[in-house]
């Protein structure tokens, strides 16, 4: 039986090497060689880790702080290439999210299962 962290490792191996990841270490390493678009995406990574902090705490997020966060999102995706990593981090997300769902699947079946019983 092979060990299920050998697989792991491989798997993350394979995540590395796909075609989605590669394109996304692309498109984030040209948004950090620009200093604009470094600067944008910084923000927007702070204002969405802030509001993130906020929820978790189960802190009210202000309509101020939301209309801020409109803008600041409305900014970068006006960015070309922070929109191209934005695009990118979506497609990797998808990959990893298929990979999750397959992972998952001994887990479904087993409940389901039982369910229909």
């Amino acid at each position: 039986m092979a060990n299920i962290y050998d697989s792991a490792y491989e798997l993350e191996k394979a995540i590395r090497n796909s075609d989605e990841f590669q394109a996304l270490k692309e498109a984030y390493e040209t948004v950090m060689a620009d200093e604009i678009a470094k600067k944008m995406f910084d923000d927007f990574r702070n204002t969405q880790i802030e509001l993130q902090e906020k929820q978790m705490q189960g802190q009210e997020i202000t309509e101020e702080e939301i209309e801020q966060a409109r803008k600041v999102v409305e900014t970068v995706q006006q960015h070309e290439q922070i929109s191209k990593l934005m695009e990118e981090e979506q497609r990797l997300n998808v990959l990893i999210n298929d990979v999750s769902k397959i992972i998952t699947k001994p887990l479904e079946d087993l409940y389901g299962v039982q369910e229909q019983e």
